[in-house]
């Protein structure tokens, strides 16, 4: 997809942009966690950087372009890190892979996730649209395995329940992060991914005669 949102810089060494980017990134994320976006000035966020405001608007125009490059950088990542679940086979212990690489991202991305989720409305429309493609391709790698799981009977499922299911594995995931202050006080990461695989594969009732 082409680009939606062009951050303007009026710095033309690309190395030292996306240097001073990643660190704008750095600050914002922590910043946005405490204070959320709305809160949180360009002057806090030129701080959290750690360089002036002067400096902070020689890489961005606005405010809303921090949020989208937060945005757009944590699904790059994300992106990077998932691309393998395209290889995996269309098996059970296939799909479980896939799970637990995306469930211990997810671990490792904490604070990023609970940004953007929160946050992601605050961005200008075209820039919205572009972050949520983004997200779309995340939960179509999903979508693209259970639906080969299914074709080769490895799985009871089929027509539109396939893309639902795809969401399933995706928000399950996510709730690591939402809800951490509920579910990371109960469980550790092993156990979270093995409790959300068993009832994501075989639900919640008891089999008949067992």
């Amino acid at each position: 997809m082409e680009l939606k949102h062009e951050v303007k810089s009026s710095v033309k060494d690309g190395e030292l942009i996306e240097k001073r980017r990643d660190q704008i990134i750095e600050g914002a994320v922590r910043l946005f966690k405490e204070k959320g976006f709305h809160r949180s000035t360009t002057r806090e966020i030129a701080k959290a950087a750690g360089f002036s405001i002067g400096t902070l608007y020689e890489y961005i125009r606005t405010k809303e372009d921090v949020l989208y490059l937060v945005c757009d950088t944590i699904y790059d990542q994300v992106q990077s890190r998932l691309s393998g679940i395209a290889d995996e086979e269309a098996t059970i212990d296939g799909l479980k892979r896939a799970i637990d690489v995306y469930y211990r991202l997810v671990d490792d991305l904490n604070d990023e996730f609970v940004v953007m989720y929160q946050e992601s409305k605050s961005l200008p429309p075209k820039a919205l649209e572009y972050v949520l493609e983004k997200e779309r391709t995340m939960t179509g790698l999903f979508e693209t395995l259970v639906r080969a799981c299914a074709d080769a009977g490895e799985l009871r499922i089929s027509g539109p329940a396939i893309p639902l299911a795809a969401h399933h594995i995706v928000i399950q995931g996510q709730m690591w992060a939402f809800r951490r202050w509920a579910v990371q006080k109960l469980y550790t990461l092993d156990e979270y991914i093995g409790f959300q695989t068993e009832q994501l594969l075989n639900g919640l009732v008891k089999p008949a005669g067992e």
